[in-house]
């Protein structure tokens, strides 16, 4: 049975906005309501925040590009970062879980041709960074 969340139930929309809203205003203190997935959204949430610029290193080595340079919109590099971040503390989920679920909440803030390329780059990221974690 496929699990249907409206955009203001999904974990990952949810994560999304509150990261999109603290890159915004980092004066602003994040609140988390009440949700079933309360703690995992509190989690990606808080450890992309403060592993931000190891995201962004992880992210700019393993794509090989410099992405503050790229014409990234802001969200779509918020929602870069926070899958980015379950790929590498999120062991328990597989690569195309993550990128489906992220996938399917950008739906709500990016159009479709940049859906496509966000999967392209979440593939390499997961790929690279699943790999190269099993080796250690």
């Amino acid at each position: 049975m496929k699990i249907q969340y409206s955009p203001k139930n999904n974990p990952r929309v949810i994560i999304i906005q509150k990261l999109y809203s603290y890159f915004i205003n980092k004066e602003e203190i994040l609140e988390f309501p009440k949700h079933r997935f309360k703690k995992f959204i509190k989690d990606v949430v808080s450890g992309s925040i403060e592993r931000n610029e190891y995201l962004e290193e992880e992210l700019n080595k393993n794509l090989e590009i410099n992405l503050k340079e790229k014409s990234f919109d802001k969200l779509f590099f918020i929602i870069l970062k926070a899958a980015t971040f379950e790929l590498l503390y999120k062991p328990n989920l597989s690569i195309n879980i993550i990128i489906k679920e992220y996938l399917n909440a950008s739906n709500y803030f990016i159009e479709k041709n940049q859906t496509k390329y966000l999967n392209a780059l979440l593939d390499v990221v997961g790929k690279n960074l699943r790999n190269s974690n099993e080796r250690i």
